[in-house]
């Protein structure tokens, strides 16, 4: 009997991943990687071996291939051989991540689109899948790119799970974390904002996250559905915090850029009246707000901007001005109306007579609207054939009045106006008499002679003498 120290019998090559171990602890995890790895790479198979190989040999070459592959990936955010992700690490591209390791958007292009997924070639040879129910619309045609963002990487399948950028995920607690995009369900108000459900799980958004304004009320966000972004996970607490504000400013971020990248002088935008101040409005149009100028609302005089546009209203504008450096943009509303200058010359002849009324007093003068968009100035030298001290004097405003043309600049926009016509004798008499009075309230007294004392000539001096 050959002796067993010797010859020791012959151990049985390994034909398939070792054990998992029972112990959860993570060294226990390192060592099962580590001999899971040597496997992947001798193939796990033995000669004369029957039991089914893994579903993925590598020899040098593959492994190569597979090196490139996964170039700039990050090999710790995933555990080769593990059937589930680690909730804690993300696949995005060092390069890309975003703040506090948020996976950042790639770009991808559309391989083809089979059953319900589609196919997105990422670069270095690898490939990932995504849902086409994340498709609000049409699918991308194939060649065509799209943003995406790398979920996980499936070791069983050999390709990356992806989602589209700004897509919601399905919500489980191994998925959740900071900076992913879930769909949630308002179910009631509860103190400092609302309650909801994120795919079965219970969480919270603060009142100041619920939209880009401020809201007062919660209660009329109860059982809606919106997206939000994750800004706390913590599945041994069971608490989950997400924003939708937060989301709403990323979208808008992104649409302002687009929206500056597109915006020229000249042109004409659709948007939405988002706030009102004494000196105009401001206007969204896609991200960007531009100030609409209350004298650029109508060729009519408007003493308030609120009297011709509200909170909410859409409104069609034209491109003004922009200061791409301050980022400022001027907006016109009355460009879009008939201009009232148009033929003005021909209309108000030089010398005609014409009614208006009074909309403006300056100290100058008042100014007189002879239309609506058309506006004459009654200098003050104009008003009367007498000194004027003050204009409210002669008119008020809305008064209506009578004046002639005296000029018309039509490039300008300008009409100088003159009352002296529309007065009549005794008016003058009365208003020359009335300033005489306020001279004479106004002229101080002047000082009263002295008595003058006879002279006696040259026999007074006698008398004097004498005396």
């Amino acid at each position: 009997m050959p002796d067993s120290n010797l010859n020791p019998p012959h151990k049985p090559i390994p034909t398939g991943p070792p054990a998992r171990p029972a112990s959860n602890h993570s060294d226990d995890d390192d060592a099962y990687n580590a001999a899971l790895d040597a496997d992947l790479k001798r193939g796990a198979k033995g000669p004369g071996s029957d039991a089914v190989p893994l579903k993925r040999l590598w020899d040098a070459d593959m492994e190569a291939e597979l090196e490139a592959a996964l170039t700039g990936f990050d090999p710790a955010s995933f555990d080769v051989g593990s059937t589930r992700s680690r909730p804690d690490r993300t696949l995005a591209p060092k390069g890309e991540r975003g703040q506090e390791g948020k996976p950042g958007p790639r770009k991808g292009k559309v391989i083809r689109v089979r059953g319900n997924i589609l196919f997105v070639d990422m670069g270095g040879k690898s490939e990932g899948i995504i849902g086409v129910d994340q498709f609000p619309g049409d699918l991308p045609e194939p060649g065509s790119l799209i943003d995406v963002i790398i979920d996980r990487f499936d070791p069983g399948e050999g390709v990356l799970i992806l989602r589209l950028k700004g897509a919601a995920i399905d919500a489980t607690w191994e998925n959740l974390r900071k900076g992913v995009v879930v769909e949630a369900r308002a179910t009631k108000t509860i103190k400092g904002g609302l309650e909801v459900d994120v795919d079965g799980i219970r969480g919270f958004m603060p009142i100041s996250q619920i939209d880009l304004a401020r809201v007062e009320d919660a209660a009329s966000f109860v059982n809606q559905k919106f997206k939000a972004i994750v800004t706390e996970a913590n599945e041994r607490e069971k608490n989950l915090v997400i924003s939708r504000r937060e989301l709403l400013e990323q979208e808008r971020a992104e649409q302002r850029e687009r929206t500056w990248a597109t915006l020229e002088e000249g042109q004409i935008h659709d948007g939405v009246v988002r706030s009102i101040k004494d000196f105009g409005a401001f206007v969204d149009l896609g991200g960007v707000d531009g100030l609409l100028p209350i004298g650029e609302m109508s060729w009519s005089r408007v003493s308030k901007a609120d009297d011709l546009v509200k909170i909410g209203d859409t409104v069609k504008v034209k491109v003004l001005k922009i200061d791409r450096t301050a980022r400022k943009l001027t907006l016109g509303l009355k460009q879009l109306l008939p201009s009232p200058w148009e033929g003005i010359a021909t209309k108000y002849p030089r010398g005609a007579m014409v009614k208006g009324k009074v909309t403006k007093l300056m100290d100058f003068g008042a100014f007189v609207e002879l239309e609506p968009g058309i506006e004459g100035l009654l200098h003050i030298s104009e008003l009367s054939p007498t000194r004027v001290r003050r204009v409210v004097d002669i008119v008020k405003p809305d008064q209506e009045v009578e004046v002639r043309i005296l000029k018309v600049e039509a490039e300008d926009r300008k009409i100088s106006l003159s009352l002296l016509p529309a007065f009549k004798g005794n008016v003058v008499e009365a208003k020359a008499e009335a300033d005489d009075e306020d001279d004479d309230d106004e002229t101080p007294p002047a000082p009263r002679p002295e008595p003058k004392i006879p002279l006696k000539g040259g026999l007074g001096d006698r008398e004097r003498k004498n005396h």
